[in-house]
């Protein structure tokens, strides 16, 4: 019996060595699910969501800026931001709670569809969608949108398309892009 516990003990060993995130901690690109308790329901309002963890491992909480929240347990992050606003004087007695969210939605990719088009809002991103693609995901431009002048804003820039021309209807996007199909000018372009 003496070398089956040695044995368990070597396996056990190997497998912390190879398997260094313990069960329960937070991971970077996963999210957290954060409530907070002891604060006026106005401030409840503005702090209760679900926050994403950076690749980097941080998460960025209102008033308090960036959290480091990778590799930790729920309630130590739940400790440190709870800490956080108590040490810079936001709340006097905040209780927070932390939930993993572990769904599969919040990794999802997004893109955002506005402007004239039938179905405004977020939609699904997938590897090599076009922009021809993605307004007809959003049901394509409604009887006053201009599909002469279509807009995609990233990074701060826009850059305009003329999707009746066979060139430009395979322009790639790229996930949170933002898709704008503009209304139609006097000229009906």
């Amino acid at each position: 019996m003496n070398i089956k516990l040695k044995i368990a003990a070597l396996f056990l060993l190997v497998a912390s060595i190879l398997c260094p995130i313990s069960v329960g901690q937070i991971l970077p690109g996963k999210a957290v699910q954060i409530t907070i308790q002891g604060v006026p329901s106005e401030e409840k309002s503005r702090i209760d969501g679900i926050y994403p963890v950076s690749d980097s491992g941080y998460i960025n909480m209102p008033y308090i800026d960036t959290v480091h929240a990778a590799g930790l347990r729920n309630e130590d992050l739940a400790v440190s931001v709870q800490s956080r606003y108590k040490s810079l004087g936001i709340y006097t007695n905040p209780t927070i709670q932390v939930l993993s969210n572990t769904g599969d939605k919040i990794d999802e990719k997004m893109i955002y569809l506005g402007g004239q088009v039938r179905a405004p809002g977020p939609k699904p991103y997938s590897q090599g969608l076009t922009l021809y693609q993605a307004v007809q995901a959003a049901g394509g431009a409604n009887e006053f949108g201009s599909m002469k002048r279509v807009r995609i804003f990233r990074g701060g820039k826009a850059v305009e398309y003329d999707l009746s021309q066979p060139q430009f209807m395979t322009v790639p996007v790229q996930p949170n892009d933002t898709i704008e199909v503009p209304q139609k000018n006097v000229f009906g372009q």
